[in-house]
């Protein structure tokens, strides 16, 4: 499983002219899940995500968490981020989670996320044709991986 985190000041998913979801000051995060990703490797990340301190204190360090700081979490699968592009010029989604099995681990991401963050977690529209809107905070932007076990 792959996500990538953005620190952001506000950010909105827009699926055929219609604003579904937005948040605040908080995190985007893209959640690419792979061949071989499972609800562990889901709970994983998703203890690892609420753990982190990722907002700025007052001397503008990374020392908050989202506890402190009331951060907002907009969740959006993106089965772009399994690519492989070793090879040629077109990328290979050949790494990627089958599609039911990715909706299912999805949702349990993002419930695993609320269950820990104790509140809700704005999502995107899984398989649609999404317009993501941020304004970067920072910008602070990481890549977080987390394998099956035994990989």
């Amino acid at each position: 499983m792959r996500v990538v985190l953005q620190r952001v000041k506000e950010a909105s998913v827009t699926v055929d002219g219609e604003m579904v979801a937005r948040i605040g000051h908080g995190v985007l995060l893209l959640a690419g899940f792979l061949k071989g990703d499972d609800a562990s490797v889901a709970d994983l990340l998703a203890r690892k995500i609420a753990a982190l301190r990722i907002f700025e204190d007052a001397e503008g360090r990374t020392n908050r968490g989202f506890e402190e700081t009331g951060g907002e979490v907009l969740a959006v699968s993106q089965f772009t981020l399994a690519a492989d592009t070793s090879r040629g010029r077109r990328p290979s989604f050949e790494n990627a989670l089958e599609a039911d099995a990715a909706r299912a681990l999805f949702a349990h991401f993002a419930a695993a996320l609320e269950a820990l963050l104790g509140k809700p977690v704005a999502r995107g529209v899984f398989a649609a044709s999404m317009q993501v809107a941020l304004i970067n905070d920072g910008p602070f932007t990481l890549v977080l991986e987390q394998l099956p076990a035994g990989k």
